[in-house]
């Protein structure tokens, strides 16, 4: 392919890992100075100013001293990449100096970093390597639409997981793996977004159908970087083998290196008993999850106790009860269609509208707010049929016709993004707000239109008092917390992939008085109430602990 220069202007991504975060993970993947390294080939894919590297060469030089090697001949034993000239200039001085104070003559130093440390894109880099043993480092947190497009373009073409809207982790995730010889392992510090999100499919299916998950450590939580960051990161380990057994440690803010040290005896050795820890849960599963589907995050125990879940009862969403999830209109200009009054425009061109802070106090508190309706049963309405209609969208014309649904659709000029559903208006409906640190189910009886940041859910089956009791319990929040990617402050995306995710027990299977019970708490809006009903319909054991959700924070939210 033609040769594409990186940009080295803009956004890099540049978060630095703490020391004892990395010697934990070149712990985990063995590069341990009691193995002979030098007959093994470790790559940093994203050195930056040799965070990962300088510990790698010392672990190098303890292992060649060891084993009886010199590490003046081993130029092929270490693979370094940066975008930047200036940070792969400070990476290889700082492993001059490592190596001469190791012992190293300057001239064999020098000639050693500069094999080991190379500006280079590792995404575009076309030259030949060896197969790794060892994929170690922290990519760059860069979305793709932030790169330059004829780099972008190029990465999309070399590295086919980058679907959508992806970071570009993405793509050091596949090449990372495409250079692991047998049995080679790749760790990697990001965030874990990759796993619950529709831009991360593609690569959990090659992960599921070619590689390993070793391990998952989460550490939203922990002070892993040298600064602060909002990248609700998670180390993950995978191999290039056959999948076995998958250690899940899920880690907190007390999260440090005194429990990393108790994380790593536990990981290398599996039958040792595991100490009671305040910095993490960790358990072992004995499966793990297969193909493009959204992997979900949490404790050994949530993830033990959501495959149970997703192996007794069906989605949330169900053809056989009719029972549907989608989100309201998103109009691309809400300034305009979203009005308190709109004069002159005719009465049936005006929808009234509930927004998440309409259904704040848990029932619908109309604010009086209009959607300006397009639509009609039949698509677009003809606007000569409505001159005051017409005289509006003119008005607003600059406005609308500036849009890109506007500007790819010319014709179309005074559509909304989304249609309208003329059925929805009357329909009961359970509304949920797009962002909540907790399940809002509220119930429109009939008679309004839900704007884009609220989900709605409507069913031929069900009852929706019982069922927003159901959506009301910390169950559902099981399944949304376990998939969801979490927002700052830890509040949740309650999007339509992840309600759809929610299992719930057959309609029917529901007896009377857990119905009752159900009703009355979504009513009261009793969240314990409602968990209590919950667990039983769902047939477990009483006792939020058995949830395996950190119960306590539920239940003290429990009216909130």
């Amino acid at each position: 392919m033609p040769k594409i220069r990186a940009d080295v202007q803009g956004e890099h991504g540049e978060v630095f890992t703490r020391r004892w975060v990395v010697d934990l993970m070149l712990d985990l993947v063995g590069y341990a100075p009691e193995t002979d390294l030098g007959a093994k080939v470790i790559v940093e894919p994203s050195c930056g100013c040799g965070a990962f590297l300088l510990p790698i060469v010392e672990r190098l030089a303890e292992s060649c001293a060891s084993h009886g090697r010199r590490l003046s001949e081993l130029e092929g034993a270490i693979a370094g990449f940066d975008l930047l000239d200036h940070n792969a200039e400070i990476a290889r001085k700082a492993v001059v100096a490592k190596l001469v104070d190791l012992g190293e003559i300057l001239e064999n130093a020098e000639r050693l970093a500069q094999r080991w440390v190379v500006t280079s894109d590792f995404l575009l880099n076309e030259e030949p390597m060896q197969p790794a043993d060892f994929v170690v480092g922290n990519p760059p947190y860069v979305r793709l639409e932030d790169v330059p497009k004829a780099v972008s373009d190029a990465y999309r073409s070399m590295w086919p997981t980058m679907r959508g809207r992806a970071d570009i982790y993405i793509g050091f995730f596949e090449k990372g793996l495409s250079l692991l010889a047998p049995e080679g392992r790749l760790a990697y510090i990001c965030a874990d977004r990759w796993m619950r999100n529709q831009y991360g499919a593609h690569l959990r299916r090659l992960v599921s159908s070619r590689y390993a998950v070793d391990s998952v450590l989460v550490m939203h939580d922990v002070d892993a970087f040298e600064e602060e960051v909002s990248a609700y990161p998670a180390i993950t380990i995978l191999r290039n083998g056959v999948q076995g057994p998958v250690r899940v440690v899920d880690a907190n803010a007390a999260f440090d290196q005194r429990e990393a040290s108790l994380v790593l005896d536990w990981l290398r050795n599996p039958q040792h008993a595991l100490s009671s820890s305040r910095g993490f849960e960790a358990g072992e599963l004995t499966r793990w999850f297969e193909g493009p589907a959204l992997w979900p995050a949490g404790s050994p125990k949530t993830l033990e106790l959501l495959a149970d879940l997703e192996s007794q009862f069906a989605p949330l969403e169900d053809s056989r009860t009719g029972t549907r999830v989608g989100i309201g209109v998103a109009t691309g200009c809400d300034e305009v269609y979203i009005r308190a009054e709109a004069e002159g425009v005719e009465t049936d061109r005006l929808l009234p509208l509930l927004t998440a802070g309409d259904i704040a106090t848990g029932r619908p508190d109309w604010s009086g707010k209009y959607l300006i309706n397009p639509w009609g049963e039949n698509g677009l309405v003809d606007l000569s049929g409505y001159p005051g209609l017409a005289g509006y969208f003119a008005q607003n014309s600059k406005q609308l016709r500036s849009r890109h649904v506007a500007q790819k659709q010319p014709r179309a000029w005074y559509r909304t993004i989304d249609r309208v559903d003329p059925e929805l208006i009357d329909r009961p409906k359970l509304l949920v707000p797009d962002i909540k640190a907790l399940s809002h189910p509220v119930l429109d009886p009939g008679g309004f239109y839900p704007h884009h940041n609220l989900y709605y859910v409507v069913s031929d089956k069900w009852d929706l008092e019982v069922l927003g009791g159901l959506l009301l319990s910390d169950v559902a929040n099981l399944f949304v917390g376990a998939y969801c990617v979490k927002m700052r402050g830890g509040t949740y995306r309650f999007q339509a992939q992840y309600l759809r995710k929610i299992r719930v027990p057959e309609p029917d299977a529901i007896s009377l008085e857990l119905k009752q019970r159900l009703r009355r708490a979504f009513r009261q809006r009793d969240r314990s109430a409602a968990t209590e009903a919950a667990v039983e319909a769902y047939g477990l054991s009483r006792g939020a602990g058995h949830l395996g959700f950190p119960s306590a924070r539920c239940l003290q939210s429990s009216r909130n």
